[in-house]
């Protein structure tokens, strides 16, 4: 494993960041992250504990570009848009947001419907046994919406799960799930379609 990677985690820990945090900032699952914040940085001890079958993704040269944003988050749009118009994007906090947000503007211009934002705090980022995940009072109601899930990168499809559990639970109406990445290789979670721009295959 990458020794620079594990620097990176050991500072986030370093800086409070939670296990699911830590998953989101470098796009690994949590048992990665976990894995990455309880190596040394020796390799002598890396080599020590075997590290899981993963993929690490750095999109910084996408996430530092608001155009290359924009850019992106038309082609995350122009995919939903295949499932009809929605009512609310909602991006998974905190990498989803901003496509959400990119995204809402484009399907307003394609369709001519105001497209509302939401937000969702996955069980993750959120502390104590009976913490639950939850859309932000702070943004739009999903109830009785037609809704679009939109996250960075699917690693094991937990996340999107919990979120269309959530999301049933107030009424809405899932149409689709749309991510930059799929790590898991999937067309579907809860019968919801998933759709990526880049789909992620392990060979062998």
């Amino acid at each position: 494993m990458n020794q620079e990677l594990i620097k990176k985690a050991q500072g986030l820990r370093s800086q409070g960041f939670t296990t699911g945090e830590i998953a989101d900032e470098l796009n690994v699952s949590k048992d990665t992250a976990r894995w990455l914040t309880l190596q040394t940085t020796g390799k002598r001890d890396e080599e020590k504990s075997q590290a899981p079958l993963d993929f690490a993704i750095n999109w910084k040269s996408l996430g530092g570009s608001s155009a290359r944003l924009r850019y992106v988050s038309a082609a995350m749009a122009d995919i939903a848009l295949k499932h009809g118009p929605s009512d609310v994007i909602v991006g998974i906090a905190v990498s989803g947001v901003p496509f959400a947000t990119m995204m809402a503007d484009v399907v307003a211009l394609e369709t001519g419907i105001e497209t509302s934002i939401s937000v969702f705090h996955p069980i993750k980022h959120r502390k104590g046994k009976d913490a639950e995940g939850a859309i932000s009072s702070n943004f739009a109601s999903v109830e009785d919406k037609r809704v679009v899930i939109v996250d960075d990168v699917i690693t094991s499809g937990r996340t999107i799960k919990e979120v269309i559990d959530v999301l049933k639970k107030q009424g809405a109406e899932p149409t689709c799930v749309t991510v930059l990445i799929d790590k898991k290789g999937i067309s579907e979670i809860e019968e919801v379609p998933v759709e990526s721009l880049i789909k992620v295959s392990r060979l062998g």
